[in-house]
């Protein structure tokens, strides 16, 4: 019977033509939105690029750098080698002179999980001066580490630490929102990033491209917090 139904529905030529046009829609959709997907991601990666260095040496004097959040741990006992990278980078850029405050921006999601109180530990640990660290415990998002180390911290000009494709899209944000942002590349993972990782920044460079028509804003910003000159 079902079969039925269904030949009798597509053998009425009014039907049939709707069905067509609609499947068409949906091609041309599905076209568009790819080539949407594949332009945010080269104008992010281009933008990054332009403004992002691997080398201490040609990198620029900034008064702070903002440390992007990250997990220590993967899993039980394993560290994250992404974290372990970008408190190396922190450190080489402030005994290089290269900045003057290191502020460290991530989750505060509940006492067993702190990414600030993590990463000041350890930046400490490593030998940078408490005074010289600096804690931003709203960095829910890389847009609100960002914007908030401009509307909170009163910085325009800064430095932003993590792996090339973090970088990138941290740079374009701010770039995007008038900021002179700049990157130091920490140390990446060997070998090539597994495609939960693509996904997850494909997937959050969408979002960028729609934060930025919509004007979004950080979670929180509150109180300004300043930075010594």
């Amino acid at each position: 019977m079902r079969f039925r139904f269904q030949n009798a529905i597509y053998s009425d030529p009014k039907i049939r033509k709707w069905a067509i046009r609609f499947s068409w829609m949906l091609v041309v959709l599905a076209l568009t939105f790819f080539l949407f997907v594949l332009w945010i991601n080269l104008e992010v990666t281009k933008t990054g690029k332009k403004y992002s260095y691997d080398s201490v040496g040609a990198i620029p004097h900034n008064h702070c750098a903002v440390v992007l959040g990250t997990n220590k741990f993967i899993s039980a006992g394993k560290v994250n080698l992404y974290y372990t990278y970008r408190i190396q980078a922190a450190v080489l850029l402030y005994k290089s002179k290269k900045i003057d405050y290191i502020l460290v921006s991530g989750d505060n999601k509940h006492r067993s999980y702190n990414e600030p109180v993590s990463m000041y530990n350890d930046l400490v640990e490593a030998g940078i001066p408490k005074e010289r660290v600096v804690l931003d415990y709203a960095g829910f998002r890389t847009l609100d580490s960002v914007v908030r180390c401009f509307m909170v911290f009163g910085q325009h000009q800064f430095t932003v630490i993590s792996q090339p494709f973090h970088n990138h899209r941290a740079v374009y944000i701010g770039r995007q929102r008038g900021l002179e942002v700049i990157a130091y590349n920490a140390g990446d993972q060997n070998g090539r990033p597994s495609v939960k990782v693509v996904l997850r920044e494909i997937g959050a460079r969408v979002l960028l491209a729609y934060d930025l028509l919509t004007g979004t804003q950080p979670h929180f910003l509150g109180e300004q917090i300043k930075i010594p000159d």
